[in-house]
């Protein structure tokens, strides 16, 4: 080991426990794995020193927690956050400190803080080349499900102008209350106007009560099988596909990483995954981009010589580091990630690639070249999907 390394403190800020427990677990178990892996090296000059918070997913904890981990260790970096509401709450703390939050979630943009490294995707790299994919081979005719936050808002309003923009149309758009799993009113609507895809922006148990309802009536009625009406969604991990068992089978998904992507970088991830990684967990790319992150950070700590923000952050800009799931670099304009889209299908055995973009792209988090001045261009879909080739 490397004498007299360095020890900087970060903030590893998950909610391992509420209504979105399975996200906020996977995303602490990747910053974990990650820090002990770096803290495990002969060769590095720094080590990692973690101080953990869980602010049980309720909002309202953010903020106070981010101010504590500033107040006890001093740390200038904070990995953390899956949902926007969490983000946004945690903002106000970064620009009182000098502080930096490392966001490894998909959100659905419309924003670019420069306290803030965006390691997931946004709507140009998960919403727009999702429809590009499923409008062509499933109809023209969605309905849209989210849970009752900026998540589920934005990222339906998105896809609402680009369907409504290729001419198709919305037969619904509902939301239900994070954590609420009363949906049966909505499974009742979607019977009654026979949509040809369902958007899903739900997440924790409302997204399994929807996906465990919707199975049961395609079992009921074939016509909605999932392989003629089947549920795309954003946002589902590998380990809520081990939990849904059969009840998820058949819905797409897109993500930058999955755990059956076939390249020489993931085995080895995973290899290190099963070595380092604090607990048993299914590893989705809510593992993969927080244990990036990590890796991303100490190479900006490394290369700046100083755990100073916006010394780390102009380290990075132009740099590209190996991920998981491909090559990493940092937009310098926006912070975000520049990712490649992948689509997936659930199986019984897990999500099994259909699509890969086999190019990254530059994330555009306001669609400003995405979209016309007023709605998503018609054209957005076909452009999206001239950067997928399909598998199967």
């Amino acid at each position: 080991m490397a004498p007299n390394r360095q020890s900087v403190p970060v903030g590893v800020m998950f909610s391992t426990t509420g209504p979105y427990a399975a996200l906020g677990l996977e995303g602490q178990a990747g910053a974990l794995t990650a820090i002990t892996e770096i803290n495990a090296s002969e060769t590095l000059d720094i080590r990692l020193d973690a101080h953990l918070r869980d602010p049980h997913g309720a909002t309202e904890n953010y903020a106070p927690l981010a101010a504590d981990i500033v107040a006890a260790s001093g740390a200038r970096h904070i990995l953390g956050c899956t949902t926007s509401w969490s983000r946004k709450e945690v903002i106000p703390v970064l620009e009182k400190s000098a502080r930096m939050l490392w966001y490894s979630c998909p959100y659905e943009g419309f924003e670019a803080h420069e306290q803030v490294i965006y390691l997931g995707a946004c709507p140009n790299q998960h919403i727009l080349p999702l429809l590009a994919f499923a409008l062509p081979r499933f109809g023209d005719n969605g309905y849209l499900v989210g849970s009752n936050y900026i998540w589920g808002w934005e990222t339906s309003r998105i896809a609402r102008d680009v369907i409504e923009a290729g001419g198709g149309t919305v037969a619904g758009e509902r939301y239900v209350p994070l954590g609420d799993t009363d949906i049966d009113r909505i499974i009742d609507e979607i019977r009654t106007k026979r949509p040809t895809f369902i958007v899903n922006t739900l997440i924790g148990p409302s997204a399994y009560a929807f996906l465990s309802a919707y199975q049961a009536l395609g079992a009921a009625d074939p016509a909605f099988s999932q392989d003629l009406r089947p549920v795309l969604s954003c946002n589902f991990a590998e380990s809520e596909l081990a939990h849904m068992g059969a009840a998820a089978v058949g819905q797409y998904a897109i993500s930058p990483y999955f755990q059956s992507l076939p390249t020489v970088e993931n085995q080895r991830f995973l290899a290190v995954a099963r070595r380092f990684s604090p607990q048993s967990i299914n590893i989705s790319a809510f593992f993969a981009q927080a244990y990036a992150a990590v890796h991303l950070l100490v190479n900006g700590l490394i290369m700046a010589g100083t755990d100073e923000i916006g010394a780390v952050r102009s380290a990075l800009h132009g740099q590209s580091v190996t991920a998981p799931f491909g090559p990493l670099e940092i937009d310098r304009a926006t912070n975000h990630a520049v990712l490649t889209p992948r689509i997936a299908r659930a199986t019984a055995q897990g999500f099994e690639i259909v699509a890969d973009s086999g190019l990254a792209l530059r994330p555009d988090p306001y669609l400003a070249w995405s979209s016309s001045a007023a709605s998503i261009e018609a054209n957005s879909v076909s452009t999206a999907a001239s950067h997928l080739r399909v598998i199967k």
